[in-house]
């Protein structure tokens, strides 16, 4: 096909989503769609500023797969994956965001070109969440490129320069939409636009608000028009409110049940007769449970127990520790005073199935009752059938749920 019937059907496939898909229609319209050289975009990438495209990849696809793609990539900009990576494998963080985009895509109805990956498990979840969860999965190969991010030119930042990148690379305005879908380009024959350089830091930042302000306009757009699905409304609210860590979240929970109270005793006569309240503190007992059954790495743990550890010293907590799979460890429990810092044990593992029975059945048992039960795991095993009279925090690795007490999100 002549590169203007590719052009006519991009701008069919935008013309479509802007009146059957509005939320992604109003992404769509920020991004320049160019042509990307060969050597380089084999499929379609994109760099949080422009779309690139191989011209022969995008001829083999239908209008609907196209609907597909610039979504896919648009909505990789609109949730700032350029920007969430961190500290994360670049390669693994790749897969993470595609298995998270692409449920949301197929639950719009949108028709997913051949390559596209989808695993059904991790429909709903955040990349952050996925993320841990995807070495198992390594082998997969996203279809598209993210160039906002190569790790090849990682080493070191590029300076500040405004022209960085192709000349036809220009921010878009963060106000509101064109009244004309931006231009396509289209380069000299058998040529295409070079490889655009990877972001700075300070551009991420700048372009993660400007996305951010991108993808809160869309969602009022779609949802003046009736045209949000529920999955897409809550993923966007998630994402459109302050998060909060899941340390911060922990620390959160567990000052909270960390109890403080008043006491109203009357005071030695030789200082009057009037009664003051004075604040009487008690030291949190806390019961600490580790699922053992492999499911949760060995640097996960130590990260856990550094935060535990944290948290313990300003509530003056004591911890008992215990492992459990389908039983509790033999050589546990572990008790740490108030004073000891909380380290975790290398003898702290196991293998096999789950059942978190034991660890409520010691519990119950004790002479002291906790204050707090916190139980690191990925939720997956066999629950007892009554909630315990304890507050209860699961930290959990994946996307397991739990059937009572406060539910974290542990995110790599």
């Amino acid at each position: 096909m002549a590169e203007s019937g590719l052009a006519t059907k991009l701008s069919a496939a935008r013309t479509r989503l802007i009146l059957d898909k509005p939320f992604f229609g109003a992404l769509v319209m920020r991004m320049p769609l160019l042509e990307g050289d060969p050597h380089w975009c084999k499929t379609i990438a994109s760099d949080a500023r422009s779309i690139y495209y191989n011209a022969e990849y995008l001829d083999a696809l239908s209008i609907n797969q196209l609907q597909f793609l610039l979504s896919h990539e648009v909505l990789h900009c609109a949730l700032s994956h350029f920007f969430r990576r961190q500290h994360r494998s670049r390669a693994l963080w790749d897969i993470a965001c595609d298995l998270a985009i692409n449920p949301l895509l197929l639950a719009e109805g949108l028709t997913p070109s051949p390559d596209a990956i989808v695993l059904d498990n991790f429909s709903g979840m955040s990349a952050e969440a996925i993320y841990p969860m995807v070495a198992e999965h390594e082998h997969l190969t996203p279809h598209d490129e993210h160039i906002y991010d190569d790790s090849q030119q990682e080493g070191g930042e590029r300076g500040e320069a405004a022209g960085g990148g192709s000349g036809q690379q220009q921010r878009q305005d963060s106000g509101g939409g064109a009244s004309e879908p931006p231009p396509f380009a289209s380069p000299a024959a058998g040529q295409g636009a070079p490889r655009p350089q990877p972001l700075t830091l300070n551009e991420r930042e700048q372009l993660a608000q400007q996305w951010s302000q991108n993808l809160a306009g869309a969602a009022q757009m779609a949802l003046q028009a009736g045209k949000l699905s529920g999955l897409l409304q809550r993923q966007l609210q998630d994402l459109l409110q302050p998060q909060l860590s899941w340390r911060a979240l922990l620390a959160r929970y567990m000052t909270l049940s960390a109890r403080s109270d008043y006491n109203y005793s009357r005071p030695s006569r030789r200082e009057g007769s009037a009664i003051f309240p004075s604040l009487k503190s008690h030291a949190i007992q806390l019961l600490v449970a580790i699922d053992s059954s492999g499911s949760v790495s060995d640097s996960e743990m130590a990260s856990f127990a550094a935060e535990v550890n944290a948290i313990k010293g300003q509530l003056e907590a004591q911890i008992t520790l215990v492992g459990c799979d389908s039983d509790l460890a033999v050589d546990g429990p572990w008790i740490y005073e108030r004073w000891e810092p909380f380290t975790l044990p290398t003898i702290v593992s196991g293998g096999g199935t789950t059942d978190f029975r034991p660890v409520f059945d010691f519990a119950a048992q004790l002479a002291t009752p906790p204050d707090l039960i916190l139980y690191f795991t990925d939720a997956r095993g066999r629950f007892p059938l009554q909630q315990p009279a304890q507050p209860v925090i699961w930290l959990v690795k994946g996307n397991g749920s739990v059937p009572w007490g406060e539910r974290i999100q542990l995110n790599a």
